[in-house]
């Protein structure tokens, strides 16, 4: 199983930016497709984004296209997750997690993904 560790989350005025981090601890990091999710109070787990092995795919939910970009550097072990133009309805706890392949559909459930990190609170203020 993989370790994870999210960092970079914080409080942000709507409209503002911040970059959350995702390192893991597994030798074979570029076997991994990555992904971030997030929940809000009250509510279940959400599908943010994902990016491929080597970068070639990535895919995100309707409500943060255009706003959010995720990445990887596989030298480093670690993904990343920019997220500008933020809104309050972003406020939630966000989740970095692994997945050992490749997803061929573009659909992501929180269920497929094995590894998890402890979460990173993300609060933008209106």
């Amino acid at each position: 199983q993989v370790q994870l560790v999210e960092s970079g989350g914080g409080l942000v005025q709507a409209g503002g930016s911040l970059r959350l981090s995702c390192t893991a601890s597994v030798r074979t990091f570029s076997a991994y497709t990555m992904g971030w999710f997030r929940q809000a109070p009250g509510k279940e787990r959400e599908f943010v984004a994902a990016i491929s092995l080597s970068s070639g795919r990535t895919d995100y939910t309707d409500s943060v296209k255009g706003r959010f970009t995720i990445s990887r550097d596989n030298a480093k072990n670690t993904v990343y997750l920019q997220m500008n133009s933020l809104k309050p309805e972003d406020t939630a706890v966000y989740y970095c997690a692994a997945y050992r392949g490749l997803f061929y559909s573009g659909t992501y459930s929180a269920s497929q993904f094995g590894s998890w990190g402890q979460g990173t609170q993300v609060t933008v203020s209106s």
